[in-house]
């Protein structure tokens, strides 16, 4: 498949309790009015963490088709405690957790398939062996540095195509029946072709040096450009809400880089899943409408 004929995916994925605090942020993104090229509307992942989430809002936005995916269930704040769990415990905060959710939001489906790592604390191969016991179908927790180009996602039955740097150097070192959705930093620099190097960003607000909206609306296209002009690798952006709305300016400017993007016939916000759907039987954009 061409690189031009590829559709340059956008994932937008949100990490944490879904209740009162947040409930209008994503009605106001995901307002049923946007749609990709296709006709079809566009789509976020919620990962989900237990405490303090008000379940039936999430079925509410499963029931909207968004993908709802697990972030554990105690999201304890020791970061050891998720490099370092044990099988049992891997399996308890995530199957427990997705457990928990199906019966709350009422989600019959079997669509959870997903799990992030509380602070991308991966648990090596312990975690990966309880996912593919447990069905799961991919883990979105791993990082890739900023490089020239971003990477596509990949399965774990090889050796990852990058250096485990982030994630407490805990990556898996043995062959898994996983998916891994590789979150690709995003590059930070005000004016990149003028700045020196900064390290990347994984999570949107973990670029701190974003204040105002104007710097974020930079942030993504510039982003956007260094998917779109090299690879068309899915572009990630990983928000905690209270970010979005601690700026009136950056939900703004969100919603108006999503409307900019669905001008074009190339762009598609899509989940988790309807990309490893679109890796598992690529589909030319010419096709896909």
């Amino acid at each position: 498949l061409e690189t031009t004929n590829v559709p340059q995916m956008i994932t937008i994925t949100f990490n944490g309790a879904v209740n009162v605090d947040n409930i209008d942020l994503y009605e106001t993104i995901f307002n049923g009015q946007r749609l990709n090229p296709n006709g079809c509307q566009i789509k976020g992942t919620f990962f989900v963490s237990h405490k303090y989430t008000n379940y039936s809002a999430v079925q509410d936005l499963h029931r909207k088709g968004h993908e709802i995916s697990v972030f554990s269930l105690t999201h304890k704040d020791d970061p050891q405690y998720w490099t370092h769990g044990s099988y049992d415990d891997w399996l308890a905060e995530m199957a427990g957790a997705r457990l928990i959710i199906e019966r709350f939001a009422n989600i019959s489906d079997s669509s959870i398939t997903g799990i992030r790592a509380p602070y991308l604390r991966v648990g090596g191969n312990k975690q990966f062996e309880m996912m593919s016991d447990q069905f799961f179908l991919y883990d979105a927790s791993i990082t890739a540095s900023l490089g020239r180009v971003p990477i596509w996602p990949y399965t774990l039955y090889f050796r990852m195509p990058h250096k485990c740097n982030g994630n407490a150097h805990n990556c898996p070192s043995r062959s898994h029946p996983v998916w891994e959705m590789v979150m690709n930093e995003l590059d930070r620099r005000d004016d990149p072709t003028f700045d020196e190097s900064l390290p990347g960003c994984h999570m949107v607000d973990s670029c701190s040096n974003i204040q105002t909206g104007e710097q974020f609306g930079r942030l993504l296209k510039h982003n956007f450009n260094r998917h779109y002009m090299t690879n068309r690798a899915p572009l990630g952006l990983n928000f905690h809400a209270s970010w979005l709305k601690s700026k009136k300016e950056f939900k703004d400017e969100l919603i108006k880089f999503i409307e900019e993007m669905l001008l074009r016939n190339d762009v598609y916000f899509v989940n988790m899943l309807q990309v490893i759907q679109w890796m598992q039987s690529p589909t030319e954009i010419n096709s896909l409408r």
